[in-house]
């Protein structure tokens, strides 16, 4: 699977950001943040979008950490 379900595991983790909490913002099923975080399914890039959105809601340095891990050196140069 992808590279966004382990960014979003690791950042989740070390936020202290529960998948349930992300799902409540999101306003999805629990089971769909799991997924992600567990690398069984990839978020689409539209969900990625949402999720770094939901993030700011809850913990604006996670939403941060989520951005620059998932995509790197690709924002930094921005």
């Amino acid at each position: 699977m992808g590279k966004a379900g382990s960014v979003l595991r690791q950042v989740l983790e070390e936020f202290e950001v529960s998948q349930y909490s992300l799902a409540a913002a999101l306003d999805i099923e629990r089971n769909s943040v799991y997924r992600w975080a567990n690398e069984k399914s990839d978020p689409s890039a539209e969900t990625v979008l949402e999720i770094v959105r939901a993030l700011k809601t809850l913990n604006p340095q996670a939403a941060k950490a989520f951005v620059e891990r998932y995509l790197g050196d690709e924002v930094q140069d921005l």
